[in-house]
């Protein structure tokens, strides 16, 4: 049984200790991956690279222009209130002029200048108060759109970007499957390639999505909240409209 035993571990010794050395030799570090992964890996993590790069400019506009319109709707909303209850309509639009990257403003200016441009009209009653809605609808959807603004594609970057990965994974297992066929070993060594683009593409893929979505979730509810803001804003604007129309009948 010892000489057995003997005779198979000095009989497997040279492949042992080639996959010792084999393994030896793998290194872990970008370059290293890097250099390992095929062509078609190396596309797909260039792809995913662009798909990452593009979704954070998204992320950093959609930041500064909704911290912009939350900064400057803070000024604007007490100021156009005090010019509205002395009856200024031409200091309130003046008011919504200065503060062009409020969302608040963009929708109160097209209600105003729509109910100026109609004050003096007696035709057909209400047509005043009605071409002030349609204005404020219109502005509305104007700003919802802007709002939105790279919002879709953040969102097609953070469901589609873990499946590049995927597609990353499963070149790099043939490729390892074909390491293994073409050197007749299955030692790391034999694998080191197919496995570094497998492991490498799938982590770059889930670190794309991951940040996406939460942004897109992030993104989309002050989106929302915008939206509820600008429906109040139309909603105050128009009773004002209603209050001012009936104050001047009497």
């Amino acid at each position: 049984m010892l000489v057995a035993l003997a005779t198979l571990f000095y009989t497997h010794v040279p492949t042992i200790a080639l996959a010792i050395f084999q393994e030896g030799e793998i290194s872990w570090d970008p370059i290293s991956l890097w250099k390992q992964m095929g062509t078609l890996a190396k596309i797909v993590v260039i792809i995913l690279f662009i798909m990452s790069g593009w979704s954070i400019g998204v992320m950093i506009d959609r930041w500064m222009a909704f911290s912009a319109a939350r900064k400057q709707s803070r000024a604007f909303a007490p100021a156009v209130a005090g010019a509205l209850r002395e009856g200024k309509i031409d200091e309130a639009i003046r008011v919504a002029e200065r503060n062009k990257k409020s969302h608040l403003a963009k929708v109160v200016t097209a209600g105003l200048q729509e109910f100026k441009a109609h004050g003096e009209s007696t035709e057909i009653p209400g047509e005043q108060i009605e071409a002030s809605k349609r204005a404020l609808e219109r502005a509305e959807a104007i700003v919802h759109a802007e709002l939105k603004r790279g919002l879709g594609g953040l969102a097609t970057i953070g469901a589609t970007s873990p499946f590049v990965g995927l597609f990353g994974t499963v070149v790099g297992i043939i490729n390892a499957f074909k390491g293994i066929q073409s050197q007749k070993a299955t030692g790391l060594g034999a694998v080191a390639g197919g496995i570094s683009e497998a492991l490498v593409t799938t982590a770059i893929g889930l670190f794309v999505a991951i940040p996406a979505v939460m942004m897109y979730n992030y993104l989309s509810g002050r989106v929302e909240a915008f939206d509820v803001e600008m429906d109040n804003s139309s909603s105050e604007l128009v009773d004002y409209f209603l209050k001012r129309r009936n104050a001047a009948r009497r």
